[in-house]
């Protein structure tokens, strides 16, 4: 399934249905006086939040959306059948705005959060409303009021626990596929990952926590180089930062130094966000030299970040490395409560 989280589309609600000018006419009330109903009310546009998708993909081979217009009012004071409502769904995560102004118009975090883009019009009154004492016989009605038409934009932002930040061929991808079940592309070589992937890590007692793996991050990413400014957004959302690094680097803490600008320079709030640093690819380096090396890369880093190594293909510190991630997690979601 093709990831897409970013589109365009266009909505129009229903227009409101007129009201009726009627007078009731039978055999012994031929003037019956005015029994015009009102209009139905113009079909209005929503969204609704689905956790079970995850692109926007159907949005974007379907852009245009119009609602049913009002049924108008007819004698018998009976009123116009209301136009039918059209219910869009979007991934949770997803950020709603005004194409054409820019305007925030709201975002849906959880499932079945809603949102009216445009709303029907209302129908018009028929002229049984508009009787009074002075105006037995009133020979007018109301039209239904127009409905709304504008540009929406869709911004899928991914909801995930943990996410993965690193440059290309640190071996996110494999990591993901390691402790879930999903399985993304994974190759010896730059850029493997072209769109991100969400996997679901399983705890005891039935618990769970979603990583995302995000694109490879380059230097100069926030100011457009490589594939990093597509997907840096989608780490805004995540609880938690995993720094992936991998053993071998010929300077870890450059590496971290690199990566933590380049997230300060597209959003600085990125960097309240709690985050640890795992160094990856421990197979491949001699069992002789690895305490020297682990503790050099420890040692160049930060005193008060938490640093783990381990080995996604190997399958060596995996548990010790998701129990800290779970850990993590659930300060993060914890502190969200309190808050």
């Amino acid at each position: 399934m093709k990831f897409v989280d970013y589109v365009t589309i266009t909505v129009r609600s229903g227009k409101g249905g007129s009201g009726s000018v009627s007078f009731r006419r039978e055999k012994y009330a031929p003037k019956g006086g005015p029994d015009g109903g009102d209009g139905g009310e113009g079909g209005s546009i929503s969204l609704v939040a689905d956790t079970h998708l995850y692109t926007l993909l159907d949005h974007r081979y379907n852009r245009h959306h119009f609602a049913e217009n009002g049924h108008s009012g007819s004698s018998n004071n009976k009123t116009g059948r209301d136009g039918e409502n059209i219910v869009l769904k979007v991934p949770v995560g997803t950020v709603v705005k005004d194409s054409d102004t820019g305007a925030f118009l709201g975002e849906l975090l959880q499932e079945g959060d809603t949102l009216v883009l445009a709303k029907g019009g209302r129908g018009g009154k028929g002229n049984t409303f508009f009787k009074s004492a002075t105006n037995q016989t009133p020979r007018h009605a109301q039209p239904g009021e127009p409905g709304e038409e504008r540009n929406i934009t869709f911004e899928l932002k991914l909801l995930a626990d943990v996410g993965l930040v690193g440059f290309p061929n640190a071996g996110k991808s494999t990591l993901v596929s390691s402790l879930s079940a999903a399985r993304p592309k994974v190759a010896d070589y730059p850029f493997t990952t072209l769109e991100p992937s969400l996997g679901v890590v399983s705890m005891e007692d039935f618990q769970s926590f979603v990583i995302a793996d995000i694109p490879g991050i380059i230097e100069g990413a926030a100011e457009g180089k490589g594939l990093g400014i597509q997907f840096l957004k989608h780490i805004e959302r995540n609880a938690v930062l995993l720094f992936l690094i991998p053993i071998t680097s010929e300077d870890p803490a450059a590496e971290y130094a690199t990566l933590l600008s380049e997230l300060e320079s597209f959003n600085p709030e990125m960097l309240k966000k709690p985050r640890m640093v795992g160094l990856s690819k421990i197979d491949l380096v001699p069992q002789d030299i690895m305490t020297e090396m682990l503790d050099d890369a420890r040692g160049s880093l930060p005193d008060d970040l938490e640093v783990l190594a381990f080995s996604s293909v190997a399958r060596m510190e995996l548990e010790p490395l998701k129990r800290a991630l779970w850990a993590h997690v659930q300060r993060a979601h914890s502190y969200d409560i309190e808050d």
